[in-house]
């Protein structure tokens, strides 16, 4: 399974959609994407992992890092996610109180 990545911007800030798979092969897919916009500029940033269907160690790596490559310039990273499996990952490594986690973009876009 390969990643997928999409991104709009609304009001100045930047929705990410991943599809698929976030592990060792496709992670850095995901790194490169977040770098370049931050280095573009773009320092609030919403990750949509609605179509995610399975997320590991590396992928919680290319998150965390993303995180505070925005928080070097005040920015923010938010997750949307709803999916059991994902949010229990997130919930035994701890990254649960690390994250903003919202259940639509509608809502991180609200709450950012």
């Amino acid at each position: 399974m390969d990643l997928t990545i999409s991104t709009r911007d609304i009001d100045g800030t930047m929705v990410v959609a991943v599809g698929g798979e976030i592990d060792v092969y496709t992670a850095p897919k995901l790194r490169d994407k977040i770098t370049e916009l931050v280095a573009a500029g773009t320092y609030d940033l919403v990750i949509d992992m609605e179509s995610v269907e399975f997320l590991d160690s590396t992928g919680l790596g290319v998150l965390v890092g993303g995180l505070k490559k925005v928080r070097a310039h005040d920015g923010s990273l938010s997750l949307v996610c709803t999916q059991d499996r994902l949010l229990k990952i997130f919930r035994i490594t701890g990254l649960a109180k690390v994250f903003v986690i919202h259940e639509t973009a509608d809502a991180a876009l609200a709450a950012s």
